[in-house]
């Protein structure tokens, strides 16, 4: 048997149906993280769409539980070796709220509709498809290499990604030994377009926090006390205009990264953001100046004004507000300390004059992580990608989002790569969330072809990476 049996085994997978039926079967599962009450729910996923799954592909797999609070997780594991390279994979059998009621054409999210080529039904892109087709994908190699696949692989599931991955670096940590393996190939996200396919090394961090000030308690009439009394949305709004300029520019020394890399550059000059259908407008001169759109959101550092309150914006009355708060967000690459952000806007402010405020980090941050381009991971896993698809992937040093990577970059030590199955304008989070079948059929392949050579060339690429 050969690559092109394995890749052609998973497209009649897809063509056959079998994809679309076990699609189905999970998207039936209303695993909502984000509801304390679908607790048993996130149990149910992992013991009837993982689990068996699992086992028929020759995995042995458990259920452990994670800290106080934090949905369960699955390890796996199939062997094939010691002298085998090993991949962990990862995905998200966690999905937001259904928001039943508010999809087009009264559609169920909790059932998969087809529609031409959109696969509606909450948790097909995120992320349910995704992990679904790199699982799917390992039989025709199997298959296809006479029940083998020539490495070893484990996998973590989660329960728990759509509510910031709680516990997720906990268990990584406690199950180090367990976990350890030579590169992550996992799949979350979208690609850069629905016909391009993606490689991405990393995510930008994101470090949401509070800033607030209270002048006194209770409002005063405005006119009594207007000219007399410090408005506290008038110096929020102040304070927020010395750290972001009217461009988007970041005033606060701290929160600038560090320059761009020759390797990351030459990697982003070959994106392009923006210009599909459903995509907004690129606003060009918003952003550091003298950098390109695809260098402020791949390359660059951003902070994002997320909510500001001051007063009743509902029902406003004529009087002077006690206090203000906004959430803002810096979404920040790698070369940058989040342990040092808090103190470094405190100076700042503290610098021009600004005092009383509080600054608090107001959710839990995921760490900025990225992939050397460089790596022979890297390059091998663009070829096979190429081969398969004959197109050129996209290579994102690093997603403009966040996610938690830093579970398998940091805590496991790991090269990442991470293949994409979803696209920009798939509704994920929102109602009307669809999996592209086209996509679909494409990356079953892809993943075939990617674990088919992985087998003839992992032991290759790990001396590679130890002489490099």
């Amino acid at each position: 048997m050969s690559r092109d049996a394995a890749i052609a085994g998973a497209q009649v997978y897809f063509d056959d149906g079998g994809f679309l039926a076990d699609l189905r079967r999970r998207v039936a599962i209303p695993s909502e993280s984000q509801k304390p009450e679908r607790r048993p729910i996130l149990e149910t996923y992992l013991a009837e769409a993982a689990i068996p799954q699992l086992r028929d592909l020759g995995f042995s797999a458990r259920v452990v539980e994670g800290p106080e609070d934090c949905g369960p997780f699955l390890i796996g594991e199939r062997h094939e070796g010691d002298g085998l390279p090993t991949v962990l994979t990862y995905g998200h059998g966690d999905v937001v709220r259904g928001y039943e009621g508010r999809w087009r054409d009264g559609l169920d999210p909790w059932q998969v509709t087809v529609v031409g080529d959109r696969w509606y039904g909450r948790g097909t892109a995120d992320n349910k498809g995704q992990h679904a087709i790199n699982l799917a994908a390992l039989a025709p190699v199997m298959a296809a290499r006479g029940g083998r696949l020539g490495f070893n692989v484990k996998i973590v599931l989660e329960m728990g990604e759509e509510i910031g991955s709680p516990g997720l670096r906990e268990v990584c940590a406690r199950h180090k030994d367990e976990l350890a393996a030579d590169v992550l190939i996992a799949s979350d996200g979208p690609r850069m377009s629905a016909a391009r396919p993606t490689v991405y090394l990393g995510s930008r961090g994101a470090f949401n926090f509070d800033i607030s000030l209270k002048l006194r308690e209770g409002g005063h009439h405005s006119g009594n006390w207007g000219g007399a009394l410090a408005n506290p949305g008038t110096i929020l709004a102040s304070a927020i205009a010395s750290m972001v300029d009217a461009r988007g520019k970041i005033l606060v020394e701290g929160l600038r990264p560090p320059p761009i890399s020759p390797a990351v550059k030459a990697a982003i000059a070959d994106l392009t953001v923006g210009g599909n259908p459903g995509d907004p407008e690129v606003d060009a001169d918003w952003g550091e100046p003298g950098l390109t759109t695809e260098e402020r959101v791949f390359g660059w550092n951003t902070l994002e004004v997320l909510a500001f309150v001051t007063g009743n914006p509902d029902i406003p009355v004529n009087a002077i507000p006690p206090e203000a708060r906004a959430t803002m967000q810096l979404r920040y690459v790698v070369g940058c300390d989040p342990t040092t952000f808090v103190a470094a806007i405190e100076a700042h402010l503290a610098a021009r004059g600004f005092a009383g405020f509080a600054v608090t980090p107001s959710r839990q941050a995921f760490a900025a992580t990225r992939l050397d381009p460089e790596n022979p991971w890297v390059g091998w896993a663009l070829a096979s990608i190429a081969r398969t698809s004959g197109k050129k992937p996209a290579l994102l040093p690093n997603l403009g989002g966040s996610i938690p990577n830093d579970a398998f970059a940091d805590v496991l030590g790991l090269p990442t790569i991470w293949v994409p199955h979803s696209y920009p304008a798939c509704s994920q989070h929102a109602p009307d969330e669809h999996l592209l079948g086209s996509v679909a059929r494409e990356a079953l392949g892809i993943m075939a072809g990617l674990y088919w050579d992985l087998g003839e060339d992992g032991n290759d690429i790990l001396k590679a990476v130890n002489a490099s």
